[in-house]
């Protein structure tokens, strides 16, 4: 290729076109056939008669169900509440009872009903569906929560690439700081699109922004201390990170229950499911869950200072050593600068 020009686009288009690849493999392979796997229920009864149908539910099932049984509807009800299980079933001969937290997974909760509606119209009954934890009226597929940590993530990776390219110049401790300032405002505004503009959060909006500033901090970092090794490739590592893998895992539309092992695997400790759990257990569990979930995001965190900080080290160890090619500077900045771009 003796074209230099087309050689140098040819080049550049490497990212777009792994982004693309990238984001088919992750959102498809999430999101197009999710079917339970070990979707966790229960049934309620402690006879040999509720064993035995609980029995029967599994071997028809195989691995898309974990059954247990449970001795009554009250220990059903906790550990719903608890989110150790997608739905408990309560059988009867006249009006069967199927009980679901629709705030915990509304796709859950509809897996759930679509589970035990045929084994009720096989006794000729109809099943009648209790929801003992329902989202906001503002929010009634409970999603919502889902496309907050979007915008929240957006902002926050969307800002690497201004502190990356154009703060390239700036020591790392005014880098750093800027981050913190940056962190700060995205969690405020998802604080405010979840509050006083769309209604999400009707209590705990304290709570909800320190959670959001904690996710956010923790992307900023990891965004900012990977610029100094990556350059311009740090726009394909944010949406790798924040993106296929975080929005996939992050059970906003899909409990791991629901996802492949893969992702599910993924959900337990990627800070994306993090930020969702902690705010559903924050606005709809009694804080259930809230400490696990600000932990896995504090270390996000930690792993971004500690990043940050190795970076910073680096800077200072080759800020004596000249550029190889100190006339094509401004220009790769320039480019880099406009390559990261992109994922914005």
């Amino acid at each position: 290729m003796r074209s230099p020009a087309l050689r140098h686009v040819l080049t550049h288009l490497i990212t777009p076109l792994l982004m693309c690849i990238g984001m088919g493999l992750a959102y498809m392979g999430a999101f197009v056939t999710p079917e339970p796997n070990h979707l966790p229920v229960a049934v309620v009864g402690s006879g040999a008669e509720a064993k035995a149908f609980a029995r029967t539910v599994k071997d028809r099932a195989g691995d898309k169900l974990d059954v247990r049984t449970v001795p009554d509807r009250a220990a059903a009800v906790d550990l719903l509440q608890d989110r150790d299980i997608t739905g408990a079933y309560v059988p009867s001969p006249t009006s069967p009872e199927l009980i679901v937290a629709t705030a915990s997974s509304d796709m859950g909760a509809l897996a759930v009903e679509r589970v035990f509606t045929p084994v009720a119209a096989g006794q000729g009954v109809p099943l009648r569906v209790t929801d003992v934890a329902t989202p906001v009226d503002d929010d009634p597929s409970g999603q919502g929560l889902f496309f907050l940590m979007i915008a929240v993530s957006i902002g926050s990776y969307a800002s690497v690439a201004v502190l990356g390219a154009a703060g390239g110049a700036l020591p790392m401790r005014v880098r750093a700081l800027l981050t913190l300032g940056v962190s700060a405002v995205v969690s405020g505004i998802g604080a405010v699109l979840a509050g006083p503009v769309f209604h999400l959060a009707h209590h705990d909006l304290a709570g909800l922004w320190a959670l959001a500033w904690l996710y956010s901090a923790g992307i900023l970092f990891i965004g900012v201390g990977l610029h100094t090794f990556l350059g311009r490739w740090t726009t394909l590592a944010m949406m790798v990170l924040f993106v296929m893998l975080n929005f996939t895992s992050s059970g906003g539309l899909f409990r791991p229950e629901l996802q492949n092992g893969f992702f599910g695997t993924l959900h337990a400790f990627w800070n994306g499911a993090g930020f969702v759990e902690g705010l559903r257990g924050l606005l709809y569990f009694d804080g259930d869950g809230l400490a696990r979930s600000a932990w896995t995001l504090a270390a996000w965190l930690a792993a971004g200072l500690v990043l940050t900080a190795v970076a910073a080290r680096r800077e200072r160890a080759t800020a004596a050593v000249p550029a190889a090619h100190p006339d094509r500077h401004p220009r790769a900045e320039a480019e880099e600068e406009a390559e990261e771009a992109v994922a914005v």
